[in-house]
């Protein structure tokens, strides 16, 4: 239901000559009513009124049915089609209006707005002039030449904005163009011209605005939505040119360039839905697998390709291959220098890699185009307590081993350097002294590094051995002497100390 005030306003705000429709007067026995069609006029009016569009539709209807001779109810059901914005469902009514009584200037009049409205200038231009010569009253007089001079107007108009398009002058048409769809609105053809020309100024999403409304204005519009389709394709929206073309194949399941593109459509949505549903599931090599394939697919359009590598750069810095990911991320961000998700993925590469300088210059251009992006600023701060951290003790150095390695990696790292550097095996009371400082550190490395509570508090920057960064911290935990490991067991996993272990 629409407020009762509301009907008036918005009906003078569009149509202003149309208020008479509401306060029409009539005589029974001009219009040949009978008793029920009264009743229905006389209760559609009071609905109208009342703003309750759809009831009072009803009683017109009704009112057409009972006497389809009868003027005043084509033209009040023409009322109620333009305050609910039918405005094609209008046009017929008020023509039919227009037979039945052709001095009708209220209804011509309408009819002229609403041709001119539609871009049908001659036909507009023939109703306002009809109006002139019907002996119309001063408002309708005065509108009928204002309507006049702006359809002479938009005639000039569409003839430069044509001119323009045929000399390639795209901008100029766009100029022209705009002025005219600020009149003639439901113009279809006028929006499709349009939309060629904001495709040769490489604005295809305006053009997709313009086709959509085209594809509302004309009837099967086949065309409409398979060059929508075709747009979005070509942007690397895949799944709103899915769903466009079946739009397309609804209207004409025959059409064959829809339903050649809608095959291929859905083939490449396919693969990349299956893609990010294994990057859910962790499984990144599979889903690198899954987006070479899309690259295989659709190689002509440049979007897939550089998305397809944004994805599979973003699975090799989570599958933990720096190398590979580094590669495939300097190569999107070489066309895409912007890219923040790239900057990211590579940037938490660089970490593996323990190149901080690069992850940290990665993050600090990723948090330019995004400030307010968490992981970026937690990344950020990361990379800089990392850097600090190389700059003293690097557990990862100390046993020779990579930021991702395994336990048992570490383990077997550790063992090997235990038995080069135990103390034990040297003589010479400077190598010695020099050993158990290696053995310490070695040991030390060990202990971090196999316990997951510790490694993280490591990995995220901060040393657990070292007092300076424990809050709180009254002295270093992990400076021990050598005679505190004495007895050490470097081929335990883990544990109290087992026995004494010499060489000879």
């Amino acid at each position: 239901m629409v407020a009762p005030g509301s009907v008036r306003s918005r009906l003078g705000a569009v149509f202003p000559f149309l208020l008479v429709l509401v306060d029409l007067q009539y005589e029974g026995a001009e219009c040949g009513v009978n008793a029920d069609v009264e009743k229905h006029l006389e209760l559609g009016k009071k609905l109208l009124a009342a703003g309750q569009l759809a009831d009072a539709l009803s009683q017109f209807h009704a009112a057409v049915d009972g006497d389809p001779d009868n003027y005043i109810a084509y033209y009040r059901r023409a009322t109620v089609f333009l305050a609910m914005g039918k405005s094609k469902a209008a046009l017929p009514d008020l023509t039919k209006v227009i037979e039945l009584k052709m001095d009708f200037t209220a209804a011509r009049l309408q009819r002229g707005h609403l041709l001119l409205k539609q871009g049908k200038l001659d036909d507009a231009e023939e109703d306002f002039k009809k109006v002139l010569k019907s002996n119309p009253s001063e408002n309708e007089e005065k509108e009928a030449q204002s309507q006049l001079v702006k359809s002479d107007e938009m005639q000039r108009l569409r003839s430069q904005a044509l001119g323009a398009f045929e000399s390639a002058e795209y901008s100029a048409a766009i100029t022209f163009l705009d002025k005219i769809l600020e009149v003639c609105v439901w113009d279809a053809e006028l929006r499709e011209l349009r939309a060629d020309c904001f495709i040769k100024e490489g604005e295809p999403r305006k053009a997709i605005s313009d086709l959509k409304a085209a594809s509302k204005l004309r009837s099967d519009n086949t065309e409409a939505f398979y060059r929508i389709s075709t747009l979005y394709y070509h942007l690397g929206d895949h799944e709103l040119s899915l769903s466009e073309v079946r739009e397309c194949l609804k209207l004409d399941q025959d059409h064959k360039r829809c339903f050649a593109h809608y095959k291929q459509v859905k083939k490449l949505n396919k693969l990349i839905q299956s893609a990010e549903e294994l990057i859910r599931d962790g499984r990144y090599t599979d889903a690198t697998s899954k987006y070479e394939s899309v690259m295989k697919t659709e190689p002509s359009v440049a979007e897939y390709t550089v998305r397809s590598k944004e994805r599979i750069c973003h699975c090799f810095s989570k599958d933990e291959k720096p190398v590979e990911a580094i590669r495939i991320c300097s190569e999107v961000l070489q066309m895409e220098p912007d890219n923040v998700n790239a900057l990211k993925d590579r940037a938490e590469a660089y970490l593996i890699e323990e190149m901080y300088d690069e992850a940290i210059q990665d993050y600090e251009a990723a948090q330019e185009h995004n400030e307010n992006d968490q992981q970026i600023r937690e990344g950020l701060e990361k990379a800089q307590r990392l850097l600090k951290q190389s700059q003293k003790r690097d557990y990862y150095k100390i046993l020779g081993v990579k930021r991702n390695a395994k336990k048992q990696e570490i383990i077997k790292a550790y063992r090997k350097l235990a038995l080069q550097w135990h103390p034990d095996n040297f003589q010479n009371e400077e190598e010695k002294k020099k050993a158990e400082k290696k053995f310490i550190d070695i040991a030390a490395a060990k202990e971090v590094l196999s316990d997951p509570e510790m490694r993280k508090k490591f990995d995220d920057g901060e040393d657990p051995l070292d007092a300076e960064s424990q809050q709180g911290g009254g002295g270093n935990p992990f400076h021990r002497s050598w005679n505190s490991w004495q007895g050490f067991n470097p081929f335990s996993s883990g544990g109290p100390f087992r026995f004494k272990f010499h060489f000879n």
